[in-house]
């Protein structure tokens, strides 16, 4: 008996319930998911393609009014069943309005779930047909890669073009603004996805190590060299390498790669045979490399062979517009490992995440969102967000003032904070009221 193609996703913490549904479900021929709480069921509906809810209210810890909030604004196309067994006019008008198709309570027959699930189905088909492919794409992350931005989508343009060959790709960008997932995407996305990816950070192995480590070593190349070991290059062959800040490579490190790029095959330090090795090598770094080739720190050749296709990433303030998906991808993550439940932010706070610049990009906003998670409740406001990112005054700088002015001022700051009371001020000035007299009329 051949399964339909739909995937259900059935959440209610009695065992009997999903265990019923389930075999109701199953008699109909479809996939089913169970969870027992709405923790577990956004777990699910993050990692699974789910074609329909079903879900129940009255649930402990967090009820599934909460979980249908979440699916309607995270995954609106899906269609949403209620199954509950404390029915309130107030509770169906709720889940109404938050998109739900069909209401039924427990206990209910057979022949009224199958109705209830051919008529959800039937709305979320229908309501698929108008919806453009427009709206879809906007729904939707291309891997981790998260934005709606025009130079989000250039991005994922050229990912498309490259991800199912192995042509050299270098990547451009500013710290923080997402090269990694660029290269991940690249490998993950397309043909090659089950063979190895290896991410290398040349910045962060000393360069006396970065040698050996990417191309390995034979017994006896060096004090230490016990038995012959392979490097990163031939942990990724058949797949992609990804060399992150490759500016950062000796002379050395870039004449291997070179021999690499050129000829397909790898030395290992100490070795005389060459082996032959087949994979796809990203670079990635946020210097400029065309500065680097002046200064002749960085190797011509090897700049034209890197550089067969160009991706540049665009820091987060040129794509401001993505800053609300990247701001609700972070909300889920943390809420839910510190919080364990789902945490919102106010219009005002989102307001001044749009307004700031982000220097650090998007892992500085990561930072920011993480500790205003750790400071608030369940929904972040203005007071949870670093001072740094609020409005500040731009004082001028001070006058260089005589010192008699200075004089002036400060007493009328002292009698101002005072009110004005003589006695008090001359005590705090070291002075007596005769003086104090005498200076204000002058």
């Amino acid at each position: 008996m051949q399964l339909k193609k739909e995937n259900i996703l059935i959440v209610d913490d009695d065992i009997n319930i999903l265990e019923l549904l389930q075999r109701h479900l199953q008699s109909w021929n479809y996939h089913t998911y169970k969870a027992v709480s709405v923790k577990e069921a956004v777990q699910i509906l993050r990692d699974t393609r789910i074609d329909l809810l079903i879900t129940d209210l009255k649930m402990p810890e967090i009820d599934g009014s909460e979980l249908i909030k979440f699916a309607s604004e995270h995954y609106p196309q899906l269609p949403k069943l209620v199954v509950t067994g404390y029915p309130s006019v107030q509770d169906s008008l709720s889940a109404i309005k938050s998109g739900v198709v069909d209401y039924l309570t427990k206990p209910f027959t057979k022949d009224e779930l199958k109705s209830a699930i051919d008529k959800s189905i039937s709305v979320s088909e229908e309501k698929s047909k108008k919806t453009t492919n427009t709206s879809e794409e906007k729904n939707k992350a291309y891997g981790d890669i998260i934005g709606n931005s025009e130079k989000i989508n250039d991005v994922i343009q050229i990912i498309e073009r490259v991800k199912d060959n192995k042509a050299t790709i270098f990547i451009k960008g500013e710290s923080g603004t997402g090269k990694e997932l660029v290269a991940r995407a690249i490998h993950y996305q397309g043909k090659f996805s089950r063979a190895p990816f290896i991410a290398v950070n040349c910045g962060g192995i000393p360069e006396n190590l970065l040698e050996s480590e990417l191309f390995g070593y034979t017994k006896g190349a060096f004090t230490g060299a016990e038995k012959d070991r392979n490097g990163f290059f031939q942990a990724a062959n058949g797949g992609t390498i990804f060399l992150d800040e490759i500016g950062n490579a000796s002379t050395s490190v870039q004449s291997r790669l070179l021999r690499v790029l050129q000829e397909k095959e790898v030395v290992k330090v100490g070795a005389q045979k060459a082996e032959k090795i087949d994979l796809r090598i990203i670079a990635a770094t946020n210097s400029d490399l065309k500065e680097m080739i002046k200064k002749e720190t960085l190797r011509e050749d090897l700049f034209y062979r890197l550089t067969v296709v160009e991706i540049n990433v665009a820091p987060l303030r040129e794509r401001k517009e993505d800053i609300p998906l990247l701001v609700d991808k972070f909300l889920f993550k943390y809420g839910v490992e510190y919080k364990d439940r789902f945490i919102k932010i106010s219009p005002d706070a989102l307001a001044i995440l749009q307004r700031y610049d982000w220097p650090g990009n998007i892992r500085e906003l990561e930072n920011v969102i993480q500790r205003a998670v750790i400071m608030c409740d369940k929904l972040i406001e203005i007071e949870h967000l670093p001072e740094s990112l609020k409005f500040n005054i731009d004082f001028p700088k001070d006058q260089l003032l005589p010192l008699k002015e200075i004089e002036k001022q400060y007493i009328q700051r002292v009698l101002n904070l005072t009110n004005n009371n003589k006695t008090k001020a001359a005590e705090i000035l070291g002075i007596d009221r005769k003086t104090i007299r005498q200076k204000l009329s002058e």
